[in-house]
């Protein structure tokens, strides 16, 4: 909870807008920690005792990085072209 708190808060203190999807991710994902102590059904998603599946984290990641303003990572292993 503290971790999506401090995201949401750290983008509006940057002057960050958040996409309405990222804003709605933030708002459920609060919503169904509240009320079920974590915010996936499938227990195969994520690790016991975390509140978060890994993919819910990833993107928690990439919302606060936003905020931060640092530019996002590459997935998958891509790299940028090397200039020549």
């Amino acid at each position: 909870m503290n971790a999506l708190k401090r995201a949401r808060r750290s983008a509006e203190k940057a002057g960050v807008s958040l996409s309405e999807w990222e804003g709605e991710f933030l708002d459920s994902v609060s919503e169904r920690v509240k009320e079920h102590g974590r915010a996936f059904g499938d227990p195969e998603l994520g690790a016991p005792g975390q509140a978060l599946s890994a993919m819910q984290g990833r993107k928690l990641k990439e919302i606060a990085a936003k905020a931060k303003g640092e530019e996002p990572k590459r997935r998958w292993g891509r790299k940028k072209p090397v200039s020549e």
